[in-house]
């Protein structure tokens, strides 16, 4: 079930409804229907595997309990899954899927070295740590082989999740943005004006007129 976003920024502001007129062709309308439709249940990842990217991905990209969460594990697993790759990748990565699954142990096995748990069984404190420290390329185990955990962390962790998280309605909702612009597109394209069909942010605090612009946007 849809649980908008209830936004401080575009108050009323719904993307979704843009979903049968004429802002979103009928591709677009498919692929928005897919990723709400995203399964819990991992396709590319082991259950060990999971956790530790649903682990990781709330620390990433922390979400509010206000309003419907982003499934960002189930939609990099989707990825996967699906064979759905950059078309490129750093010389010190391996493939896509491959420096996942490595990454991943290597996280676990670091995690267990300094902690005695695996990473998802850490407090938050020490998962934000143990991501710092790779982020930085200080985990240096030999279970990352011939990977540096710092590119796993740019390249491939941080890059997959935080676009798994602007890939889905409930974000775009967050930020305002009406999805893929086809077959509609834009007409006003001056500094600060906005198309009818796009959503109204609080200006000078005034959330009422924001409010009122945005339940007439579809």
């Amino acid at each position: 079930m849809h649980d908008p976003i209830k936004s401080d920024r575009f108050p009323g502001y719904d993307v979704l409804s843009k979903r049968a007129g004429p802002s979103w062709n009928d591709q677009t309308r498919r692929v928005v229907a897919e990723r709400l439709s995203i399964s819990s249940d991992p396709r590319f990842f082991n259950p060990e595997e999971f956790e530790t990217v649903v682990a990781v991905a709330e620390r990433i990209v922390p979400q509010p309990k206000t309003r419907a969460l982003i499934p960002v594990a189930a939609l990099v697993d989707d990825k996967l899954h699906k064979g759905k790759l950059d078309g490129y990748r750093h010389k010190s990565m391996p493939r896509d899927g491959d420096a996942w699954r490595l990454g991943l142990r290597a996280l676990d096995t670091e995690a267990k070295a300094a902690f005695g748990e695996r990473f998802h069984q850490l407090e938050k404190e020490k998962q934000d740590a143990m991501l710092e420290r790779m982020q930085k390329g200080e985990l240096k185990s030999k279970a990352w082989g011939d990977m540096p955990s710092d590119a796993f962390f740019k390249a491939r962790l941080a890059k997959d999740i935080i676009m798994a998280y602007y890939s889905h309605p409930v974000a775009w909702n967050e930020i305002g943005w009406g999805g893929p612009a086809s077959p509609r597109g834009y007409v006003r394209m001056d500094l600060n004006e906005r198309d009818p069909w796009e959503a109204a942010e609080v200006k000078d605090g005034n959330i009422d007129a924001a409010y009122r612009k945005n339940r007439r946007v579809k």
